[in-house]
């Protein structure tokens, strides 16, 4: 039987979880009790052995021996490799759990579309729900040691109502090497089928949407047998236990109390019980039992799925919904809010408290919006108005050489006056002919260039000497900053008599 707890932590309270140390159904000291009892009694033998038997030659032999095992328990990566293995096995513990069918979803669209008070109505729907769950039951009887003792014999499922006589004869007569769970699910099918012909089911709108339920009731049968054909891979369970049991092997040896070496040599306090090994069995071997009770939850463990009482429920509801809740309804009636625009459920003393908190209206309800009008005021955006580019960052990206240097790019225009001559009024032309320019916009770029000028005159004086230009010719002092700031290319390679004129030409504005 599941142990449920949920009630006991319904509330976070001091010391919740601490009562629930003292359970013993499906509690970890149920689990684990008889693997620690064989480690506490394998330490004290030999810690028995160490202290009274050996010699102090052989003392001193086991003492390296123990100090060689408690470096060993270092190398084995446990906590990554259990830790990962109970992760997969928790995971694959609940898919299996969503997995089992249950025909809740099914019996409605039954209940619903498959029609007639009369009793071959009554008996279509109450048969084509006894199918659904006749396919569950074959398929539990397959995975679950409960189920299969309570139906040891397909005698015993008859004889419980989930087939007839002459169902299990055309069951039977029916041969396959693989499970045969699948076929009432076939049978649901062909009678849905028959039903469309006699017009029991009204339109084939009807009999699509009974189809796909009973697929997605199918598909989780078949979900289930495969979940129980393919486990974990075999490697990975044996890494994990070997890895457990070699590490603490090592740890029945290295963890024992050792006398010194050396005669004057301080030891380490005898505690006589180990209390931090016997904790670390106790976490990393339970951990490990854990994954071993939760690999197959179809067994019967304390924690294992109650597959018995699911197929009671099933029985019973669905049979419940199909035939007695079919067309009887309570009479349709205003409800008690008819007049009110807002229904407001009445609370109790003990939960009245809850109507004094407000209702939550988003994250960002109550944040405090900048009171500033001129921030709250609408901006137009539009396709002609040029992006901005910030001359602040050409001040962080400047290059050794003056003929070829990011800051060029990043003042547009300014870096390469030759692209682009003067208006007539002073300005450039725009690189957009056809689109309107913004003045305020152009004020403010023009403002920032002029700034940028200004900054960079300063961080060059006129007092600063003449430097030797491309290929070693000295530029003379009265070029100006923007004749600088052109990319100077050589193309040919200079010579004793082309050298002036070529650097006249490059002076040239």
């Amino acid at each position: 039987m599941t142990v449920s707890y949920t009630l006991k932590v319904a509330d976070s309270r001091f010391g919740g979880f601490s009562k629930l140390l003292f359970r013993w159904k499906g509690s970890i000291y149920k689990l684990l009790y008889k693997e620690f009892i064989v480690f506490v009694v394998l330490y004290t033998t030999l810690s028995l052995v160490y202290r009274c038997l050996l010699t102090e030659e052989q003392k001193r032999l086991y003492t390296k021996v123990a100090q060689y095992c408690n470096r060993s328990t270092d190398l084995i990566p446990l906590s990554f490799v259990l830790g990962f293995y109970v992760t997969l096995i928790v995971n694959r513990w609940w898919a299996q759990y969503t997995s089992i069918p249950l025909p809740d979803q099914l019996m409605c669209v039954i209940s619903s579309n498959v029609h007639g008070k009369d009793e071959r109505g009554r008996i279509l729907r109450r048969t084509l729900i006894r199918y659904a769950n006749l396919s569950a039951v074959l398929i539990l009887r397959s995975v679950s040691t409960r189920v299969l003792k309570r139906f040891p014999t397909m005698d015993h499922v008859v004889e419980a109502g989930f087939m007839t006589q002459d169902e299990l004869k055309k069951f039977e007569s029916l041969y396959s090497d693989f499970n045969k769970y699948w076929i009432p699910c076939v049978w649901f099918t062909n009678l849905a089928a028959q039903a469309r012909r006699d017009g029991r089911i009204r339109d084939d709108v009807a009999l699509r949407l009974l189809m796909d339920e009973l697929n997605l009731y199918r598909a989780k049968c078949s979900m289930l047998f495969h979940y129980d054909w393919i486990s974990i891979p075999l490697v990975y369970t044996q890494v994990v236990t070997i890895a457990v049991y070699s590490f603490f092997a090592f740890c029945l040896i290295g963890r024992q109390f050792l006398e010194p070496l050396e005669p004057g040599q301080e030891g380490d306090l005898d505690m006589y019980v180990p209390l931090p090994t016997l904790l670390q069995f106790f976490f990393y071997a339970g951990w490990l039992k854990v994954a071993e009770q939760i690999i197959n939850p179809f067994g019967e463990d304390d924690d294992d799925f109650e597959t018995n009482k699911l197929i009671d429920r099933n029985l019973q509801v669905s049979l419940l919904s199909v035939d007695d809740m079919y067309q009887n309804l309570p009479p349709a009636v205003k409800d008690k809010y008819w007049n009110e625009s807002t229904a407001q459920p009445p609370y109790t003393v003990a939960t009245a408290a809850e109507t004094l908190k407000p209702s939550f209206l988003g994250s960002t309800f109550d944040m405090r919006v900048c009171e500033d009008t001129e921030q709250s005021q609408l901006a137009e955006a539009s396709p002609s108005m040029p992006r901005i580019q910030t001359p602040l960052l050409s001040r962080f990206f400047t290059a050794a050489s003056p003929a070829i240097s990011i800051k060029n790019f990043g003042r547009g225009s300014r870096g390469h006056p030759h692209l682009r001559r003067p208006r007539a009024d002073g300005g450039f032309p725009s690189p957009y002919p056809n689109r309107s320019e913004d003045p305020e916009l152009v004020a403010h770029i023009e403002e920032e260039e002029k700034e940028d000028e200004e900054m960079e005159d300063e961080e060059s004086p006129a007092s600063k000497p003449a430097t030797p230009g491309l290929l070693g010719v000295t530029q003379p002092p009265e070029i100006s900053k923007t004749q600088e700031e052109l990319p100077l290319i050589q193309v040919k390679s200079p010579s004793s008599s082309s050298l002036g004129a070529d650097q006249t030409e490059s002076w040239e504005p």
